[in-house]
């Protein structure tokens, strides 16, 4: 695992400052401290940050080919590397080390552009191809590695595995887009390939983007989630199956020459990559977990139950209840506003697992693959209703009950009826962007300044969805939400908490169930398997039955939650008035400062329940502050 950076000119090409690309490189050295590495051409800079994963005596970057006409550098790794290197090898090829990396290089070689669609792992990756004088990116399959990239008013094209990267170039204009403002205050984080900023993008999942001395040309798409039927001649053949795919996808993960560990949450998912691992592992998996005060929030019993049960080499701390110094250091890590609290404990599982291991599987994608989220079992309970109904019935009947009724935050789900109204009033993809927008619509026409709401031209966030709805591959509701999370909320939120967090502490982390042939094969899943009788996960907890606690795996999900409210109303009380009312935030000119009062005010009256609005907000504030951009 790795970093990378560069630049590259347009038109004309020149003379490229070393000291510039070095900086724009060294800003990601947290992300590769073992060594650095440059390469200077024509109109074109490469920069490379190395984390030792494989091959650590040969596998250095940027890496030429023996003409020395094409470099590379890369981030990731690819877990068929050997099968490409056994296929490239009859065509001819010969290699000089025992890296993923001249694989990669020599795939380009071989296939040009379509070398991306035969590749199995997390990447990110630049390549510059002195014949055609073209530098081409790619990103991975589901977005596990990160790449961002700007076209520069000085006719350069920069790029780099974070923000920080292009942030360090002189000519990045900080100024921002207020379509990311508005996205951001719906889903806690600026979906792709949108940035916060206006000329700088995410490269999406599954794109490749070739870029050449006249033109910057547009993201191409390599592959997307099928949902193509799959054949299943029982549901007991289809659990096996599951057992033995999810079993490989783990297998083809525990390739390294470091230390290799898990973190074990005390979840499904988690719980079944251990298992997965001990089959494979002659010695004891190393594990590690994080453990809270608050029952509530305490699932460490259950990661005992497993490390006990695999005689896995186990870790645990416990984290202070009142750990909220990272606040501001998540706000510099993540370098765009990002509100997920739970990157919190995730930042400390990783600084944990660190101390013994430099790579760690996780269970991440378990539950967008598996429908695992009880908001999925909501919306088709919901589902049911807008398919009996007409539209237009459900809009007028649905829309005023959901205007009359009170907002009920502590009440039991059943008794919040106000959010089910306001669901059914709706179409299916307005419907589940309005159940997991922070803050809903209403939320944000009060927040947001009229200068805002001006520039924003009567744009919406739901649009986001709308877009992804429109090329999704299946109709069917429940695979329909699934693969708008995995376009939205799995690449956006929970893989980028985790790059973030892991590569703050040169860790390295595999996804088995992301793994690209695990998903296309999951996709295709008749849904009924996945959500069954109301229970999520359904087939996976069918498969790894012989292998978990059944009291595991039918508990209640707890998630990776910090107390917000009571910090709000507590130790942090005087700090999100400040953030809120003073300072960067409140002289934007991008927020009704009426409006932040009473959100302030009601949550700490204890009347309303406020805290995920009001971390957004202090993510959004910390973010002004550490990076000062211009305003829209």
């Amino acid at each position: 695992m790795c970093g990378i950076a560069g630049l590259f000119h347009l038109r004309t090409p020149g003379t490229v400052d070393e000291g510039l690309l070095r900086r724009m490189t060294d800003s990601i050295v947290h992300r590769g401290p073992d060594e650095s590495g440059l390469y200077i051409g024509r109109g074109v800079g490469l920069g490379h940050r190395r984390l030792s994963i494989i091959d650590l005596a040969s596998g250095q970057q940027p890496m030429y080919s023996d003409d020395k006409k094409v470099v590379i550098v890369f981030n990731g790794e690819i877990y068929n590397f050997l099968d490409l290197q056994k296929e490239l090898m009859r065509a001819g090829h010969h290699f000089h080390t025992h890296s993923d990396t001249e694989v990669l290089l020599h795939a380009w070689l071989e296939w040009g552009e379509d070398c991306v669609r035969r590749l199995r792992g997390m990447f990110a990756f630049a390549i510059f191809d002195s014949r055609h004088d073209c530098l081409f990116l790619a990103r991975d399959h589901m977005g596990k590695k990160p790449l961002y990239y700007a076209e520069l008013q000085t006719g350069e094209v920069i790029f780099g595995s974070e923000m920080k990267v292009l942030l360090t170039h002189p000519a990045m204009v900080r100024k921002l887009d207020p379509i990311a403002v508005e996205d951001y205050f719906a889903y806690g984080y600026v979906p792709e390939p949108r940035t916060i900023f206006v000329n700088a993008k995410k490269l999406p999942p599954a794109s490749t983007l070739l870029i050449t001395r006249d033109r910057v040309n547009s993201p191409k798409v390599i592959w997307d989630v099928p949902f193509e039927p799959v054949a299943v001649a029982s549901a007991a053949a289809a659990r096996d199956e599951l057992a033995e795919r999810l079993q490989e996808a783990v297998r083809v993960r525990l390739m390294a020459e470091v230390p290799l560990g898990a973190f074990l949450s005390g979840g499904v998912d988690s719980s079944a990559v251990v298992a997965m691992m001990a089959k494979e592992s002659r010695e004891p998996v190393n594990t590690c977990s994080i453990s809270f005060g608050d029952p509530k929030f305490n699932e460490s019993e259950y990661a005992n139950q497993i490390a006990q049960r695999y005689h896995t080499n186990h870790s645990v701390r416990q984290v202070d209840p009142e750990d909220f110094s990272l606040i501001d250091e998540l706000a510099r890590l993540y370098d765009e506003p990002y509100a997920d609290s739970s990157a919190l404990p995730t930042y400390r599982v990783c600084q944990l697992a660190r101390e013994r291991v430099t790579v760690a599987l996780s269970g991440d994608g378990g539950d967008e693959n598996l429908a695992g989220y009880r908001r999925y079992l909501w919306h088709m309970r919901e589902e049911r209703v807008r398919q009996r109904l007409p539209l237009g019935l459900r809009k007028n009947v649905f829309g005023f009950l959901g205007k009359v009724y009170p907002k009920l935050d502590f009440a039991p789900r059943f008794i919040r009826a106000k959010a089910t109204f306001q669901g059914l009033a709706r179409d299916s993809v307005e419907a589940y962007f309005h159940a997991v927008s922070i803050f809903k619509d209403d939320m944000r026409r009060d927040l947001f300044s009229p200068q805002l709401k001006s520039t924003l031209q009567g744009y919406g966030a739901l649009e986001v969805m709308r877009a992804h709805a429109a090329n999704a591959p299946t109709e069917h509701p429940l695979s329909l939400i699934q693969y708008l999370d995995m376009k939205t909320y799995l690449v956006g939120d929970i893989l980028t908490k985790v790059d973030r967090a892991s590569m703050a502490h040169a860790l390295e982390v595999r996804v088995p169930f992301l793994d690209v042939r695990f998903v296309e094969w999951m996709s295709g899943l008749p849904p009924e398997l996945k959500l069954h009788d109301g229970e999520g996960k359904y087939l996976l907890k069918q498969a790894m039955a012989p292998h978990l606690p059944h009291d595991l795996m039918y508990r209640k999900k707890m998630g990776f939650a910090v107390p917000l409210a009571s910090w709000f109303r507590g130790p942090l009380r005087e700090r999100i008035r400040n953030e809120l009312l003073t300072g960067p935030l409140a002289e934007s000119g991008l927020f009704n400062r009426q409006y932040l009062q009473t959100l302030l005010d009601q949550h700490q009256s204890g009347l309303r329940d406020f805290s995920a609005p009001l971390w957004t907000l202090m993510m959004f504030a910390r973010f002004l502050a550490n990076t000062s951009p211009e305003s829209v």
